[in-house]
């Protein structure tokens, strides 16, 4: 297999820090390097891993729940919550900068976002290598960097034009460190009603109440929303579906009891998409 194209990292490598020093890392053919000499090399798939020192407590997603992930937002059932994601991310088509996704998984939302700004780099950042692999071929702008997000974002102070978490991790000290003054970061959660029609007669997770709380929470004195969006409709959803939506997510499990759940389910289930799209300006 060819070495994947590695423009898009050469294109947003002066916005990434070193993790060893913070300082910028450079291109140089397949690595990236700093002033001081630290280097890291780049993966032939196209992602780049910034993971140093003790290993991260987080493993994040295996590819059985990203190959589930990915057919499912394939299938376009989560299409009008990515078309609001980049819709928050600003209405100007022309606008220039940068805009990181943490936890980004399948790259799915960055994707989108990046389409609505042609102008625009992006950078996936996941703490699983089979995402990062996945992020790699993304987008053709969209480079793809492995790092743990609870940890300093491998990103320079004030270089970002937004950070999207999409059902994902938040960091808000380091989002705010890493975005630009008038930089927005977009976070969305599931509401309690999200897949409720299969919440319980498949004993998946269910949402916390007080999510929107504890989240406004976390995020004072860094950010300040600005803008929140409900985007709540109906799916349909076949079998497979379904059994996509478990494994690609914190319900994946495959039980035999859980596989006869689904066998009882009509062909089609109508079930309902939740999502609360918020945005925040730093404080």
């Amino acid at each position: 297999m060819s070495p994947a194209d590695t423009s898009a990292l050469a294109a947003v490598a002066g916005l990434l820090a070193c993790p060893e020093c913070a300082l910028e890392l450079e291109p140089c053919d397949r690595v990236l390097r700093c002033a001081h000499g630290h280097s890291f090399d780049i993966a032939k798939q196209g992602y780049v891993s910034l993971l140093t020192g003790a290993s991260t407590k987080m493993t994040g997603d295996t590819a059985a729940m990203l190959d589930a992930r990915a057919t499912f937002q394939g299938g376009g059932h989560f299409a009008p919550i990515a078309a609001a994601v980049a819709a928050a991310v600003g209405p100007d088509k022309h606008a220039s900068g940068t805009i990181l996704e943490v936890g980004a998984g399948t790259g799915y939302y960055l994707a989108g976002a990046l389409d609505a700004a042609p102008s625009t780099l992006g950078i996936a950042l996941d703490v699983a290598k089979p995402a990062a692999k996945r992020c790699a071929r993304a987008h053709p702008r969209a480079a793809s960097v492995l790092a743990d997000a609870w940890r300093a974002l491998p990103v320079r102070d004030g270089t970002l034009r937004a950070v999207l978490s999409v059902f994902a991790p938040r960091n808000p000290p380091e989002v705010a460190r890493a975005l630009t003054e008038h930089g927005s970061f977009v976070v969305a959660t599931p509401t309690e009603r999200h897949l409720r029609e299969l919440i319980g007669p498949l004993g998946m997770v269910t949402v916390d109440p007080d999510k929107d709380r504890r989240l406004d929470t976390a995020m004072s004195g860094h950010f300040t929303v600005v803008d929140r969006v409900l985007i709540e409709y109906p799916m349909k959803l076949t079998r497979t579906d379904v059994a996509n939506v478990i494994a690609m997510g914190p319900s994946a499990h495959h039980t035999p009891a859980e596989e006869t759940r689904i066998k009882s389910l009509p062909e089609t289930t109508e079930v309902t998409a939740s999502v609360l799209i918020s945005t925040y300006h730093p404080t």
